[in-house]
């Protein structure tokens, strides 16, 4: 027997209550060697069934096992069972919290240290860092690599508030938070724009699929990060996102430069649909995460930042000549 044909979906389950989505499922074909888009399905108020029993039939009708969505999968560390013996915040006994508190207070004193140690270097370098510069490279440097920036202290100095965060905020702002605040004008929060209702609906959702899907987390921003790092797409093309008179051909120039080096065949339905739709887009952005997923191409994250089950996942893409 050949190589079984395997399928992933990304899910964008963004926005509110009444916003429409789509399922976006890519399926590989190994005689072709090629990814095809098989099936960008829209789900709207309108329709006759209740949309969550659609997405659960749609997962069993493409026997789907893996969909990727852009939803918290798991929960702050206080949301477990000590919260009747809590005894504050700032004192969490929980181990994956005081690690992410000793790392975050390891950041902060190496940066101390070299401003102390040598207070014109760490100067000059703070200096170059303000300079507006529409050409330089965005990821050059990772977040935490010193000097930190005055943005990324005050955010280490806020701390980490385990009935809000979760261990994989850290790492992504340790990794993404300058870029994504330069970029996006936004810091990464699990929860900083879910709605209490959306998850219980999730929860909902989640007692009725399939017993043998695995569900991922990811998140779009960080995915176009990082085909910015591999050189398929460009800062331009990121920032025209935010443009309303260019966030159309921007998600058509992105879209083309994803299907022309991720091997990846779009109907001319699908990709028109997906240029005017930013759920569409952000739904196909995630199923490309699967596809790197399956095709081993993830960013390593410590055990820390998944000991919650959240299964976040960031692709890693090779990097274009």
């Amino acid at each position: 027997m050949g190589n079984p044909i395997r399928n992933v979906a990304g899910m964008s389950l963004g926005g509110g209550r009444k916003e429409n989505f789509f399922f976006s499922l890519l399926e590989y074909y190994p005689e072709k060697k090629r990814w095809f888009l098989k099936s960008l399905h829209q789900v709207k108020d309108e329709d006759i069934r209740d949309r969550d029993e659609i997405i659960a039939s749609w997962v069993e009708t493409y026997c789907l096992k893996q969909l990727v969505v852009d939803f918290p999968l798991s929960r702050p560390p206080c949301e477990d069972s000590c919260l009747s013996n809590c005894e504050g915040a700032n004192v969490c006994p929980r181990h994956q919290v005081q690690e992410v508190r000793s790392e975050m207070k390891k950041l902060l004193d190496e940066d101390a240290n070299f401003q102390k140690t040598n207070p014109k270097k760490y100067e000059q370098e703070r200096v170059a860092s303000l300079e507006v510069d529409y050409s330089k490279n965005l990821l050059k440097k990772n977040t935490d690599e010193h000097m930190l920036s005055r943005s990324f202290k005050r955010k280490l100095r806020k701390g980490f508030t385990p009935y809000w965060h979760r261990p994989i905020d850290f790492w992504v702002w340790k990794n993404y938070y300058d870029q994504l605040l330069e970029v996006f004008k936004n810091s990464y929060e699990s929860f900083g724009n879910v709605s209490f209702m959306l998850l219980a609906r999730l929860n909902y959702l989640l007692r009725h699929l399939p017993k043998d899907l695995t569900m991922y987390e990811s998140n779009i921003q960080i995915c176009l990060l990082e085909l910015y790092r591999a050189r398929i797409v460009s800062k331009s093309l990121l920032l025209q996102l935010f443009d309303l008179d260019m966030a159309s051909s921007a998600r058509e120039q992105i879209i083309l430069n994803i299907e022309k080096h991720m091997e990846i065949f779009i109907y001319e339905n699908d990709l028109e649909t997906i240029i005017k739709n930013s759920n569409a887009f952000d739904s196909f952005i995630l199923s490309v995460v699967g596809q790197r997923m399956l095709m081993n191409g993830l960013r390593e994250i410590p055990d820390w930042g998944n000991t919650d089950g959240g299964n976040f996942i960031v692709p890693m893409f090779h990097l274009q000549g």
